[in-house]
């Protein structure tokens, strides 16, 4: 898998991705993304009781949720679960929240970007020069 390790903001919070250049689509850590919604001081327990509560979405997960390498706080490498847009999406309706809604906007947001570089080249060029 041919990746780009990149760190995207939601609300000044850290969102760990995985662009995958031969599937052409972003993976996002899952843990972060529930620990966004979530504001759980442990989102990893957070999620080991919903995908216990939640038989199909468990199913779901582990079905279209590959472990995809990335850093860690401490700056390790680790595989982590993660999922493609649409994956996300099944999961965010799993948990209720009231920043579910501005997530999905800013998430289409993030593909959107992705799509138009992908278009444009020299937009890829602006976006790095920003970073």
């Amino acid at each position: 898998m041919e990746k780009e390790i990149n760190i995207k903001l939601f609300e000044a919070k850290k969102v760990r991705t995985v662009w995958d250049e031969v599937q052409d689509e972003w993976f996002f850590s899952v843990v972060d993304v529930i620990g966004i919604l979530t504001d759980s001081v442990n989102p990893t327990d957070y999620l080991k009781k919903l995908r216990k509560r939640d038989v199909l979405l468990n199913e779901y997960m582990g079905t279209n949720c590959p472990l995809v390498e990335m850093k860690t706080e401490t700056g390790k490498n680790r595989n982590t679960l993660a999922a493609n847009v649409k994956s996300l999406f099944r999961i965010i309706q799993s948990i209720p929240s009231p920043k579910a809604e501005p997530f999905k906007l800013w998430l289409a947001q993030v593909a959107n970007e992705r799509l138009n570089q992908l278009q444009d080249p020299e937009l890829s060029i602006e976006q790095a020069m920003l970073d």
